[in-house]
């Protein structure tokens, strides 16, 4: 014969575990990687000019990196460029 404490204790962590489920699942569901903050690192490399599509070919002062200049290309002193996506 079955003791009713002992099923209702049963219960009690069976719903524990259920509780624990779905929170997780509410968590991972609410997480929208395609609408993640992209990390900017704090790099600064020695760029003499930047020229972005807004500007024509005007040479602008240069951003730090790529994070401060979307669109835009990064000129070294010895001529090679980075275009920032």
């Amino acid at each position: 014969m079955l003791n009713l404490k002992n099923v209702m204790e049963n219960m009690e962590g069976h719903k524990i575990g259920i509780m624990v489920l779905l929170f997780c699942g509410t968590i991972l569901l609410g997480v929208d990687p395609t609408n993640a903050v992209k990390a900017c690192p704090d790099i600064c490399l020695a760029y003499a000019y930047m020229t972005c599509p807004s500007s024509g070919n005007q040479k602008l002062d240069p951003a730090c990196n790529c994070c401060f200049a979307p669109g835009c290309t990064l000129y070294l002193p010895d001529g090679t460029s980075t275009y920032c996506n």
